[in-house]
């Protein structure tokens, strides 16, 4: 038999004989009535399950909180399930990745700048050589040669090939070029050819692509004078897309020392570096630009040229840049953490350079994308006139200097690609330019 001292004695609970409060309001959040304690008795049985009651009871109240408040998130998180939070440079990459134009215009420029590394590779023939592929004599505005997979009688090939072309002169008496179906010349892929440095460190003659010695292909024909105009165009773009990075890495640093030095000391200092810049922003840049590069001497190595048009540009452009960053200073310079670190006894260069400037560092990269395409047209606006860049070095600008008759227009269109890819390169920099900016800008970002 059972010993009945085992069994459990049910107490009664005074939960059910006790009072229920009533709701509780609390301005225009009802928070639901908390269940009042059991009485133990000096059970720990009952106590333990009243602990249960009150903490069931709280967390009622603060789930209808959160519900009304949109606390929910915030407390899923604190309870161990967290929503990955995303750095500066994140949320920038995913405002920018739905602006569509923008990550096309960052695909293109990635693609020129690309090929511009690689020119020496990619072009077949050195963009000085007037008689390309060992050819007997140059061939002047020969037309682009089209690359075919089947000859005239149906015969197939596995590769490419050209035909050569014969000249011939029409009833006008002007020379014109005629593919000859005799002549057809398989094009190879990593053939020898000139000697080169990729990278300006290695020395190689490997090239991509090729016709047998004796034979040449002009995938976008010739100039006047015979060179290969897909080789100028090649090299011409590492000179051409390499100012402007150039230019506005020199402008820009000097723009943001400056006008970072002229802001944060002000007074005397402030004044004389603005003056200075409000003279330079006077004289159109254009005039100023043409005065500056018709003084260098016409008997300058490339190499000087080039380096000396881009000292000019950077000269020209830093004023305007000086005076922005002078404003944004102004009032980054009064933020706590400056006067922080001038307590602590900083240095005036150390502040400027490593707390104030870098406040700055989106409007100058946002500035800076937009201000390279301005670079490459002024390039290429001195080299047309023959103050840049002077021929035999290739650069997009002066490649245009043959096509300033209307009649190499009308009958050798081949000859405007460098202008073609003026335009594509400087849409591009606009896109990207529009992108950035509406990706770094807090206001313009919305979350999902």
């Amino acid at each position: 038999m059972a010993d009945d001292r085992s069994l459990p004695t049910e107490t009664p609970s005074s939960v059910d004989s006790a009072p229920v409060a009533p709701a509780a309001s609390e301005g225009n959040l009802v928070v639901p009535p908390a269940t009042p304690a059991a009485t133990t008795n000096g059970g720990a049985t009952n106590g333990g399950a009243s602990n249960g009651v009150i903490s069931g009871g709280v967390g009622e109240a603060q789930a209808a909180r959160q519900a009304l408040t949109g606390g929910m998130a915030r407390s899923a998180q604190a309870l161990g399930t967290p929503q990955a939070s995303l750095s500066p440079a994140q949320l920038t990459w995913r405002q920018l990745r739905k602006n569509k134009l923008a990550v096309a215009g960052g695909v293109v420029l990635f693609f020129l700048y690309t090929i511009a590394l690689l020119a020496p590779f990619l072009a077949p023939y050195s963009p000085e050589d007037q008689t390309p592929g060992g050819t007997s004599s140059s061939v002047a505005f020969h037309p682009p040669m089209k690359l075919r997979w089947r000859e005239a009688n149906g015969r197939w090939h596995k590769r490419p090939f050209i035909y050569g072309t014969r000249q011939e002169f029409s009833e006008l008496r002007e020379l014109i070029y005629r593919p000859d179906p005799q002549r057809p010349q398989l094009v190879r892929f990593f053939v020898p050819g000139h000697p080169y440095k990729l990278f300006g460190l290695i020395p190689t003659r490997t090239h991509l692509f090729g016709v047998p010695q004796g034979g040449a292909v002009y995938l976008l024909g010739t100039d006047e004078f015979g060179r290969d105009y897909f080789s100028r165009l090649l090299y011409g773009s590492q000179i051409s897309l390499s100012v402007g990075l150039v230019a506005i890495a020199i402008t820009f640093t000097l723009g943001m020392l400056v006008g970072g030095i002229s802001g944060f000391y002000g007074g005397r200092i402030d004044d004389i570096i603005m003056r200075v810049c409000e003279v330079m922003m006077s004289v159109p840049d254009f005039y100023l630009l043409l005065a500056l590069a018709a003084a260098l001497p016409f008997d300058l190595p490339p190499v000087t040229v080039y380096l000396l048009i881009i000292v000019i540009l950077s000269f020209v452009g830093w004023a305007g840049m000086a005076r922005v960053i002078r404003g944004m200073v102004l009032s980054v310079r009064e933020r706590e953490y400056v006067e922080a670190a001038r307590a602590l006894g900083v240095s005036d260069l150390k502040t400027v350079v490593r707390h104030i400037l870098p406040a700055t560092f989106t409007y100058a990269i946002v500035a800076a994308t937009a201000s390279i395409p301005g670079y490459i047209l002024a390039e290429a606006g001195l080299s047309f006139l023959g103050l840049g860049i002077r021929d035999p070095v290739p650069s997009w600008g002066n490649m245009l200097t043959a096509a300033q008759t209307l009649s190499t227009l009308e009958t050798r269109g081949w000859i405007l690609a460098p202008g073609l890819m003026i335009f594509i390169t400087t849409l591009a920099f606009n896109f990207l330019g529009d992108g950035l900016r509406d990706a770094l800008d807090p206001k313009s970002r919305r979350l999902g």
